[in-house]
């Protein structure tokens, strides 16, 4: 019974039902913790096996207790010099996160941090992998690292991408405040206030530009930047100039949209 966080995906997959809800990625139920309305949302979701006769999508009508938008400020001041170059701004930066990183982790005993390869003191060097691609746009050889990374170029570049956004959150966990930001309030501060943000963003041009070459860029960008965080276009729009464009391709004519099925077939490996 499948539970629905991209309408859009969801309308070109067409499953027989389906319950969407607006609740941030990553969080299907709800926010952790609130088993009875977690409940609800199920009991939703699998009373459309008794209403649902024909291939249907349809809504979650209540946020998420705490879902919607908060006042938040990181309380960090994370002021880099402006003239540095943008790795240089990202390295300063990272360094200013790290005692605040280092708190979460020796609270939690644990970090997520290492699905590039990197192990979990390797910060640095991953952040100096992403900012040399931002710098010098090159998504054909993988930046140099000092440990062996853990997946071909461009795919690398999600992973990349995820360890640092995990060390970020982990800096921001171990902030004041009684309310943590929400899933929202975190991305617009990463792409809103952080050159962390800017470098993401500068990556994705770089795929974007190269989306001709290779049909796997766009999905990486996807990845790597949430929807509504680049440039004004949709994530499941595909490619500059939107849905219509991805149909019709170079020569004008209507072709039928790729299925997962067909991008996992030309994948080098299995994901």
């Amino acid at each position: 019974m499948p539970i629905s966080l991209v309408r859009e995906q969801t309308e070109r997959v067409q499953p027989p039902r389906a319950l969407w809800v607006p609740f941030p990625l990553g969080r299907p139920l709800g926010i952790p913790g609130d088993a009875e309305f977690q409940l609800d949302v199920m009991r939703a979701a699998f009373a459309m096996l008794h209403t649902a006769t024909e291939p249907t999508i349809e809504d979650y009508p209540i946020d998420a207790p705490g879902a919607g938008p908060e006042a938040w400020a990181c309380p960090l001041n994370l002021a880099v010099p402006t003239d540095d170059s943008l790795s240089a701004r990202l390295m300063a930066e990272v360094d200013r996160l790290r005692p605040w990183a280092a708190e979460t982790r020796r609270r939690r005993g644990r970090t997520l941090f290492g699905l590039s390869g990197a192990a979990p003191d390797q910060i640095d060097a991953v952040a100096s992998a992403l900012g040399a691609v931002a710098e010098g746009g090159d998504l054909e050889s993988s930046p140099t690292t000092d440990f062996e990374l853990a997946h071909d170029m461009p795919f690398v570049l999600r992973h990349l991408a995820d360890d640092l956004r995990g060390y970020y959150h982990e800096a921001i966990a171990s902030q004041p405040g009684a309310t943590p930001p929400n899933h929202d309030a975190l991305n617009e501060w990463i792409f809103g206030q952080t050159v962390f943000g800017q470098v993401l963003v500068t990556i994705g041009d770089h795929l974007t530009a190269a989306q001709a070459d290779n049909p796997f860029a766009p999905l990486v960008r996807n990845f790597i930047v949430p929807e509504g965080h680049y440039r004004g276009i949709a994530n499941f729009e595909g490619i500059v100039g939107g849905h219509d464009r991805h149909c019709r391709g170079r020569t004008g004519r209507a072709r039928p949209l790729r299925t997962w099925q067909d991008l996992r077939a030309e994948l080098p490996f299995d994901p």
